[in-house]
């Protein structure tokens, strides 16, 4: 019989920390928050604001927080000790506060883990303490901020028609970004140049190419750049070297011909060598760019798989922004070097600079275990989680290596009064990019003597034309959030998911294009609420939740200062503009409309208002999209394929589900055999019978699929047979 209960946040860890502590203790899982804050009072706000003090009502989240607030009260019964163990960050301690409040724990011990496993966990459990307020009040004042802001933010929104759903202090200063960038390109105007270069052919049959540098008589020769570490450089990036560019025609030719009529000798030849500092290892920011680039995974994907691979014991908790490493692990990773690779043993490890505000009593992500061979979690991983293991190890093992060294060179040549310059570059020993390669690839120069004659092979020019600015990938903008301070590592790629379900945002070409609804949603709260969307701004705020998360501010002081000097005045004012910004922004248009993908109209009308319906791309329609009025009526059809016709939902009833005697991991409601057809086959899974609750978060992974030795779920494994019924 249990004598202690651990509480952690998500069933996936329930499995292997049972393992772990053995026969003496009961674990069980909150799934996340089990309280939020009530829709009630004022604006439904769930809270009241004093003068200096924030009273705040809290209510179980759904029906699914009321079961687990059940569930757990029933457990803390049959236990001695109740120990919370909820995840290893501010959104962490205030879960675990919550959990103390509804089940009315007195003295509970809290323990941190920044991995499970066995070490790790025993070490956290020998070593409790008491809940952090500071680490609560931040996360509480978090919580009223946000939703301060969004619900008596978005009504203003709702004035506009449009169908804009809501605006979010992190989230309208992340679209805010993204508009500004969409207005650079449409503001673009492309200019042609030209990039002249020449070819060399020497003695010994080898030869370079090199580009227009400048005059004689007014540029002096270019010294070698200094080298920096540049993380987000990809190997073999593709670029093609360019000359000083030539802005028009007549002079590209001008110096084409001055090239063919002079003789061309050597100027100078200058070489060094640099070194490449290792990069640091990830950081939830840096993970999700990498994971982006590399791997082409969504935020949202990166943190779902960096979550499996977290609670099956294999990295650190993902969800950090300190850089930092445990000496045990520094150890282990040198050890390893020692043993696979001596000659990349640093005599003295590279220090990273921790990002201003970062925990640093955090970890860096990384592996638990550098010997855990490939080729064993190749067969129990799926690909997607051994590939972003594999991404983690490198980079981790990466940061721990000695720096890459390259020799730079550069030739100058003249000709005439013309200088031209050829670069090159090659790596002497290439350190940490064995692991992680962000070098470009060799660029051999021949070799030549200052004042060594040339023969001209090839003198030319190739227009060119100026580029806008790019759109940002997904895991650009997270490099911009967290650059530009907009948000914390557990709200990027949340706050990006929200833009594209409000259809602020879509996704083109693995690029992310604000919707005409978004940029109107944008130019909206450029007139009302100008302060909100400047990065500067909302990064202000982080540094106070900072503040009041190391104790060194008050938490309602602060939030009801901040309503009352700068909030409050500011939504009485926006209210002022609604009426002038209504008479003077453009109505949109069908073509307006039609020009937006996510918005292309179909031709077939809306039954109900008889306009045209407009095309919402899905991945999860057979069709690739379904089709919505966008002109207030919100009316949905689906594709049917048995029909061979548009039809609304209600129209295509489904065959009643089959219940089975297996109960729900998550609601304890019974499992339903859900049949579906896939690739011109019928095929079975099981999921929760509870429709309603199946939309939450902690369902997502509630399905197991048919196999041939019966039913199974990737993180959960086998169910047993299901017993006859009587």
């Amino acid at each position: 019989m249990a004598s202690k209960l651990l509480i952690v946040e998500s069933p996936g860890k329930v499995k292997k920390l049972s393992q772990i502590l053995g026969p003496d203790w009961l674990v069980k899982a909150s799934m996340g928050h089990i309280r939020e804050l009530a829709n009630d009072g004022e604006d439904s706000l769930g809270f009241d604001l004093g003068e200096n003090s924030v009273r705040c009502r809290f209510v179980a989240r759904g029906s699914r927080g009321k079961e687990t607030i059940q569930t757990l009260r029933s457990a803390v019964k049959q236990v001695k000790t109740v120990v919370l163990a909820t995840d290893y960050d501010r959104e962490g301690e205030t879960i675990a506060w919550h959990i103390q409040q509804a089940l009315n724990l007195k003295q509970p011990q809290r323990v941190v883990y920044s991995e499970i496993t066995p070490a790790a966990v025993q070490q956290a459990i020998a070593q409790p303490r008491a809940i952090d307020l500071n680490l609560v009040h931040s996360g509480l004042c978090r919580t009223v901020l946000d939703k301060l802001v969004g619900y008596r933010g978005s009504p203003l929104l709702w004035q506009l028609h449009n169908g804009a759903k809501s605006m979010g202090r992190v989230q309208s200063a992340t679209l805010h970004i993204l508009c500004e960038r969409e207005r650079q390109i449409q503001a673009f105007v492309p200019q042609d140049y030209w990039s002249v270069f020449v070819d060399y052919c020497l003695d010994n049959g080898t030869g370079f190419r090199a580009y227009y540098r400048g005059s004689a008589a007014t540029d002096a020769p270019a010294e070698l750049p200094t080298d920096t570490s540049d993380d987000a450089a990809q190997p073999n990036d593709g670029q093609t070297p360019e000359s000083t560019r030539v802005t028009s025609e007549a002079e590209a030719n001008r110096l084409v011909q001055l090239a063919q009529q002079h003789p061309h000798r050597v100027l100078s030849v200058e070489g060094k060598t640099v070194s490449r500092t290792p990069p640091p290892p990830f950081v939830t920011a840096s993970l999700q760019q990498a994971a982006g680039s590399r791997l082409r995974f969504s935020p949202e994907k990166t943190m779902q798989v960096a979550q499996s691979l977290y609670e099956a014991g294999l990295i650190t908790y993902m969800r950090t922004d300190s850089v930092a490493l445990s000496p045990e692990f520094c150890a282990q990773a040198r050890q390893w070097l020692e043993e696979h690779d001596p000659e990349n043993v640093p005599q003295r490890v590279t220090r990273h600079r921790q990002r201003q505000g970062s925990q640093e009593a955090h970890e860096a992500i990384r592996p638990t275990d550098v010997y855990r061979p490939s080729r064993e979690l190749r067969q129990e991983l799926p690909q997607d989680q051994f590939e972003l293991y594999v991404l983690i190890w490198k980079r981790a093992m990466a940061s721990q290596c000695q720096a890459a060294r390259l020799r730079q060179t550069q030739i100058l040549t003249q000709s005439g009064p013309v200088i031209w310059q050829a670069k090159g570059q090659v790596i002497q020993f290439p350190g940490y990019s064995r692991y992680w390669n962000n070098l470009s690839s060799d660029t051999v120069l021949p070799t030549v003597t200052v004042g060594q004659s040339l023969t001209l092979q090839h003198a030319a020019h190739e227009q060119k034309q100026t580029q806008p600015p790019p759109r940002y990938s997904e895991p650009k903008l997270v490099q911009v959030m967290e650059r530009k301070g907009i948000g914390r590592p557990s709200t990027y790629a949340p706050t990006i998911q929200t833009l594209k379900q409000r259809l602020y945002v879509e996704v083109q070409k693995g690029h992310l294009q604000p919707t005409n609804l978004g940029l109107e949603v944008d130019r909206f709260l450029q007139a009302a609420l100008p302060e909100l969307l400047e990065a500067e701004f909302t990064a202000q705020m982080e540094q106070v939740l900072d503040q009041i998360a190391a104790g060194q501010q008050q938490w309602e002081a602060y939030l009801t200062r901040w309503n009352r000097d700068y909030f409050a005045p500011a939504l009485l004012k926006a209210r002022q503009v609604i009426p002038q910004y209504l008479t003077t922004a453009p109505a949109p248009t069908a073509a307006s409309i039609r020009s937006d993908k996510e918005h292309s109209l179909s031709r077939t009308r809306c039954p109900q208002c008889q306009n045209y319906l407009a095309k919402i791309p899905s991945a999860k329609v057979k069709k690739k999209y379904f089709l919505k009025c966008v002109n207030g009526c919100d009316q949905v059809l689906f594709w049917s394929d048995r029909d061979r016709r548009w039809e609304a939902p209600h129209s295509q009833v489904a065959p009643p589900a089959t219940l089975t005697s297996y109960r729900c991991p998550v609601c304890q409601q019974p499992l339903e055999i859900y049949t579906y057809e896939k690739a011109g086959q019928t095929k079975q899974l099981l999921r929760c019978s509870n429709a309603n609750a199946r939309r939450d978060k902690a369902h997502q992974d509630i399905v197991f699929f048919a196999t041939a030795r019966g039913w199974w779920n990737p993180k959960l494994g086998e169910l047993p047979p299901e017993p006859p019924s009587s």
